[in-house]
């Protein structure tokens, strides 16, 4: 037997040739089955990688530029080594096409695969990263569709082989290869809210829910890119989840796409409704870094698009327009894809869920929904606390002065109050003229507009039918007024809360919510103040200074509000 020391030397000398490996990148042994030799097998878990190209047509000669990066929700994951090729889409075994040259040569190689010089590229390194890319040259003869893969390696032990990229097409070919199927894989990172509002624009069901925490959510994302948009759709259903991108309010003629669960799988399609028939797929794939996770009933599905699609590409909206937009959900049986109430995907009934238009590349509130907003800002942030403060605070600083044969302070007051009155109205009616109707997912937002409409309708006519000043019940409505309107007036700032985060007019949060809280913040310190004041006289001039300072801030919170509202 071999003594202690010299099995020592044996076992060492293999630990370093097996953790040794290739880290320098030069790995043309694995240029045909792209399986790095490291003695372990590819791991089974969703690849965290993704392949993007530039083209999605080429002829002889053109240069198309290959991005392999992370995925960007999978947090702080990075990858050590790579091996990226070119292959024929319709013999994907077969040896690599073209050529590549390099845009990191720090980070990357050429290597020499099938006689070919460049027709591979590798690390150099063990270096972590999380983007590599480099340019990829037709040949001369190239095939009909050219098919992208990359093997990732995270570490020595865990890496993925042959993670499918794009197909390229090339132009004027006839009886192009069909891509291969999608890869149906899950996805690495649970589906979140984060970022709505702020790097993405989001369509939630129930209004404000977080498709990581709540398995009831339906939930739909998209994340402007430099040439393409990254969706994300999640709900609870039985059989498939879908979106349409729609120039109207009712499904037809739409571009919709589809998450169809098949057993334990996802299919994900792009599809175009013409007229109210049936979802007819699309011929061409048009999708990219397709991924989907099945838990628990709950679908969930991610993937790419280019923003723009070339001509041929019918039927396909491009994605810097404004839209309406539908999300649906149902079971799927027989190949016909049916709502949760049975009936057909396109039918009378329209869609589980409807969205306001949406540009893509950067969303715009309807015109109606904004005046809403402006106007139930002005009512209740300005107008009706400058009055409910000249009345309260300078009732007796001007007893004798009058305007039209009233007291000034009262004239001011109910001008002001008055026209809270009639902004409210109108605001409260725009959004059931955008609606057509009643919205059924804006959660409490519009049972609380509701309630204020009426407290504010109840207000006047208290206020007309007032006992006189001497009277015995004068108290009666002197505490009945001052408790409708304050209940009217809490309840106004928690609905205007609220109204910021409808998906109607979602505007950039938080610091606009902030703002918000700051006006509010504002009006009640100056009522604290006053009100110390009315106790404790400091100045004759005070109370007109701290008016005229409160007006200035008030204007001040309230134009950065609606200047955020314009822009959105």
């Amino acid at each position: 037997m071999p003594g202690p020391h010299l099995l020592l030397v044996v076992v060492a000398v293999c630990l370093i040739k097996t953790a040794s490996g290739f880290a320098n990148g030069k790995v043309s042994l694995s240029c045909g089955d792209m399986t790095p030799r490291h003695g372990h097998d590819s791991s089974s878990k969703p690849a965290p990688y993704n392949i993007t190209l530039d083209k999605h047509t080429f002829s002889p000669g053109d240069r198309i530029t290959v991005t392999l990066r992370v995925v960007p929700t999978s947090g702080s994951i990075h990858f050590k080594g790579f091996l990226i090729e070119a292959r024929d889409a319709g013999n994907p075994d077969g040896p690599a096409v073209g050529s590549f040259s390099l845009l990191n040569p720090s980070e990357s190689q050429l290597l020499h695969c099938d006689h070919t010089q460049g027709s591979a590229v590798s690390h150099t390194s063990k270096s972590k990263k999380t983007e590599i890319q480099a340019v990829w040259e037709a040949p001369k003869t190239p095939p009909s569709g050219v098919q992208f893969m990359a093997t990732v390696v995270q570490k020595y032990k865990v890496y993925w082989v042959q993670i499918p990229g794009p197909v390229v097409s090339l132009n004027g070919a006839t009886g192009v290869p069909p891509p291969n199927p999608t890869p149906t894989t899950t996805t690495t990172a649970a589906f979140s809210s984060e970022g709505c509002g702020r790097s993405k624009s989001c369509l939630r069901d129930p209004v404000g829910c977080d498709p990581g925490r709540d398995p009831l959510c339906f939930f739909l994302s998209f994340t402007p890119e430099e040439r393409t948009v990254l969706f994300e759709l999640s709900g609870p259903a039985d059989g498939y989840l879908s979106f349409a991108l729609s120039l109207d309010k009712w499904m037809g003629n739409d571009d919709v796409y589809l998450c169809v669960r098949d057993g334990d799988s996802v299919d994900i399609n792009a599809a175009y409704v013409s007229g109210r028939a049936h979802p007819e797929f699309a011929s061409e794939n048009v999708l990219s870094d397709t991924a989907w996770q099945l838990a628990d009933g709950v679908i969930q599905c991610r993937f790419r698009r280019d923003i723009l699609l070339p001509r041929q590409i019918e039927s396909r909206f491009s994605l810097d327009q404004s839209y309406f937009l539908f999300i649906a959900h149902g079971r799927a049986e027989d190949g016909v894809i049916y709502r949760h109430d049975r009936q057909p995907l396109i039918s009378t009934h329209q869609t589980v869920i409807t969205g306001l238009p949406e540009n893509l590349a950067g969303s715009r509130s309807p015109l109606l929904i904004k005046f809403h907003g402006v106007f139930m800002l002005v009512a209740w942030m300005t107008t009706v606390t400058t009055g409910v403060i000249i009345a309260r605070y300078f009732k007796h600083d001007w007893p004798e002065t009058r305007l039209f044969g009233r007291r000034l302070w009262f004239q001011v007051h109910r001008a002001l109050m008055t026209l809270t009155v009639l902004l409210t109205c109108v605001g409260f009616s725009l959004p059931f003229i955008y609606r057509g109707g009643w919205s059924r997912h804006a959660g409490s937002h519009p049972y609380l507009g509701c309630t204020v409409m009426a407290l504010s309708f109840i207000q006047p006519i208290m206020a007309l039918l007032r006992p006189a000043t001497d009277s015995s019940r004068r108290y009666i409505f002197n505490w009945m007024h001052l408790g409708t309107g304050t209940i009217a007036r809490v309840l106004a700032v928690v609905a205007i809360f609220l109204g910021i985060q409808q998906q109607a007019l979602l505007l950039p949060g938080p610091w606009s919510t902030g703002v918000l809280a700051g006006c509010v913040v504002w009006g009640v310190l100056v009522d604290l103040l006053l009100e110390f004041h009315s106790k404790v006289v400091i100045v004759s001039r005070f109370k007109k200074i701290v008016l005229a300072v409160f007006l200035v801030g008030n204007v001040g919170f309230l134009s950065v509000l609606l200047n955020t509202i314009r822009n959105v």
